[in-house]
């Protein structure tokens, strides 16, 4: 099982038709699981994930 690694919560907002008709929606994270270099698993967002990334490639 993956750990959550993040503590950003899904945006909230309306869904607008082309009448004008509201619901509430939320629109969910991109989550991914990342195995770390020590072999734990974690879930982290798809933006969280590709920083990491970087930062491994500029080190």
């Amino acid at each position: 099982m993956a750990i959550n690694a993040t503590s950003r919560k899904p945006l909230k907002g309306n869904d607008r038709s082309h009448a004008l008709n509201t619901h509430k929606r939320a629109r969910k994270l991109n989550l991914q699981v990342h195995t770390l270099e020590d072999g734990t698993k974690v879930r982290l967002t798809a933006r969280e994930k590709r920083t990491l990334r970087k930062e491994e490639k500029n080190a």
